[in-house]
């Protein structure tokens, strides 16, 4: 039996990252987490019809799969991160080992290949205006394949948002 779901899961269309594509319970649990992280597998199972057991299985499995993640959104400034920014990379070559070895940095907190003016956009948290030196002179600049950079310094936080639902 087990062998048959996997075949049957494998010959399903593919969604984004290779993952099956989601239902429509599944996009409305994520909805709900995005509304409230905390928001108890009961209260979720309530507003889309599901037990509790079942919510708790499909939020399992959207985590495994790499869908969601469910994590504390802070501003760094308050939790003693005192620099960010944002910074535009331009790569001479294959984008990919460069995006990896940025990935691969506690310091960036995502790398996005973008097409325009830059090759990849990156967001850094630093401690202060000398560890974001050091991170973007002495270990990003010096990346094989970064042929520029150019930094956007945040001076202040407006607006970070996660709600912004499912399609």
């Amino acid at each position: 039996m087990h062998g048959e779901a996997v075949a049957t899961r494998s010959a399903e269309p593919k969604g984004a990252h290779g993952a099956p594509p989601l239902d429509a319970v599944s996009l409305a649990i994520i909805e709900q987490l995005q509304e409230d992280g905390r928001r108890p597998y009961a209260a979720i199972g309530k507003a889309v019809g599901l037990s509790e057991a079942a919510v708790r299985q499909r939020v399992q499995k959207l985590l495994d799969q790499g869908v969601m993640q469910i994590v504390a959104v802070t501003d760094p400034l308050t939790v003693g991160f005192r620099r960010q920014a944002m910074v535009g990379i331009n790569v001479d070559g294959d984008l990919d080992p460069v995006a990896d070895a940025l990935t691969a940095m506690d310091e960036v907190e995502y790398v996005v290949v973008t097409a325009g003016s830059f090759d990849l956009l990156i967001e850094i948290v630093c401690e202060d205006d000398e560890h974001l030196l050091d991170v973007i002179n002495k270990r990003i600049r010096t990346l094989p394949g970064v042929r520029s950079t150019e930094s956007f310094v945040y001076l202040k936080l407006r607006k970070q948002t996660y709600t912004w639902g499912t399609r």
